[in-house]
């Protein structure tokens, strides 16, 4: 798979270095903002490969040199032990070894995260963060895993060890209600640990907002302002809350960047989402409590969630072979340790399954980008996706096959196009 997306990642990497725009953008976006563009996604694109590459030396020496084993049976029982509980309980030295590997974790992957925010963000005019503010919420996820992470740890365990024949069943089950969790509650509890979010005021925007959501019967009962302009100068909106309880928030930068007739088409965007069901298939497909910047949401497939029952049954399968755990160098099954072991060997399983759940999302955000055409919205809907193409500085030469492999969204070539048709794409 390294190999395959590090192809894809060059061929990527060769379209971000062409000189000249697509003619579809020729006249729409100015010369001097391409040039900026290029030079700030050639810049991630450099450091994307770097990251991968060490990444990838990383995830091999440890499998090589046996790392996962020692660190079961040593440093996990060790820690176990120190703090006076039992090391035998299986759930205690899971949550030991889950502790260890999320330092670990945070270790590794911390220098990328400084370069990208401090460096390359920097560089290019988007960071307004400061360094404590970067800790301290770096400090905020690693305490929610902290506070969420063991009883559903536990929980799952409980299931393996509990569930006999109907193990897949019992784990099906327990993912569908856990992403019932992840899509109603938690989105409104956790984005107040890191934005604030203020009402947004009385005026011309929020009229238009409302209008536009009562005429589409949508339950909303506040309008947030979150002030993403305290983390960087990107853009973003997006609804939340579940039933009748639902809430619409703007990044404050979306306010500055965007009129008012644009930014009411980006929410008519995203009402066709809600309007469409498309919350309902996120639902019904397990959700992986993702947030995308750019106004979007992620969306699932009804059969991911077949898939998901389906794996659950090949885990089943393998979970009681003795030859996977020793060829991995390990003598004992743990029920963690089945779940990675697991993982690893359905990899490129799992990467179709991203491909398929890309063409997926790509297709509800052209019927909700018509969605909003049909409610009048096309040229302010087109004028801001233009606009915040520029602010974001988002690429604008794409290969083909990057694109449909890793992108959830079409591109903006494609989408302006859609939009022009006298009848959608997504029609």
């Amino acid at each position: 798979m390294y190999i395959f997306e590090t192809c894809l990642h060059l061929r990527q990497h060769a379209a971000l270095k062409l000189p000249t725009l697509p003619k579809t953008l020729v006249g729409v976006i100015s010369q001097e903002t391409f040039e900026r563009s290029r030079a700030y996604n050639i810049d991630k694109s450099n450091l994307r490969f770097v990251k991968q590459f060490v990444t990838i030396i990383i995830d091999s020496a440890t499998l090589l040199f046996g790392v996962l084993p020692k660190l079961w049976k040593v440093k996990s029982g060790d820690i176990v032990e120190s703090t006076g509980l039992d090391a035998e309980n299986e759930i205690y030295q899971t949550l030991a070894f889950l502790a260890c590997v999320m330092y670990w974790s945070q270790i590794k992957n911390l220098p990328f995260s400084l370069y990208s925010t401090f460096v390359i963000e920097e560089r290019h005019g988007f960071n307004e963060q400061t360094f404590w503010l970067f800790i301290r919420d770096m400090l905020k996820g690693m305490t929610l895993a902290i506070v969420l992470g063991p009883p559903i740890v536990a929980a799952t365990i409980l299931i393996v060890q509990k569930g006999g024949p109907y193990l897949a069943i019992y784990l099906w089950g327990f993912i569908f209600v856990l992403s019932l969790f992840m899509m109603t509650i938690f989105p409104v509890l956790v984005p107040p640990l890191y934005n604030m979010l203020t009402p947004l005021p009385q005026g011309e925007l929020r009229t238009k907002i409302e209008t536009l959501a009562s005429s589409q019967n949508f339950p909303s009962k506040k309008l947030f302002v979150v002030d993403g302009s305290t983390w960087s100068t990107h853009s973003n909106a997006y609804l939340f809350g579940f039933s009748k309880n639902k809430c619409i928030a703007l990044f404050d930068t979306l306010i500055q960047q965007c009129t008012n007739e644009e930014i009411v088409a980006v929410i008519a965007h995203e009402l066709g989402h809600w309007k469409l069901n498309h919350k309902i298939y996120s639902f019904v497909g397990v959700q992986a409590s993702r947030v995308r910047m750019g106004f979007v949401s992620s969306h699932w497939k009804l059969d991911l969630m077949i898939l998901i029952l389906l794996l659950f049954g090949g885990y089943t399968l393998v979970k009681n072979s003795n030859d996977l755990f020793m060829s991995f160098g390990f003598d004992t099954q743990p029920v963690l340790i089945e779940f990675i072991l697991f993982q690893y060997t359905i990899l490129p399983v799992q990467h179709l399954v991203s491909f398929d759940l890309n063409l997926v999302t790509q297709a509800f955000e052209f019927q909700a980008d018509a969605f909003a055409k049909k409610l009048g919205y096309a040229k302010p809907l087109r004028d801001a996706l233009v606009k915040l193409q520029v602010r974001n500085l988002s690429e604008m030469n794409t290969d083909p096959w990057y694109s449909v492999y890793h992108y959830s969204h079409p591109t903006l070539v494609e989408r302006l196009a859609a939009l022009d048709e006298p009848h959608n794409k997504a029609d």
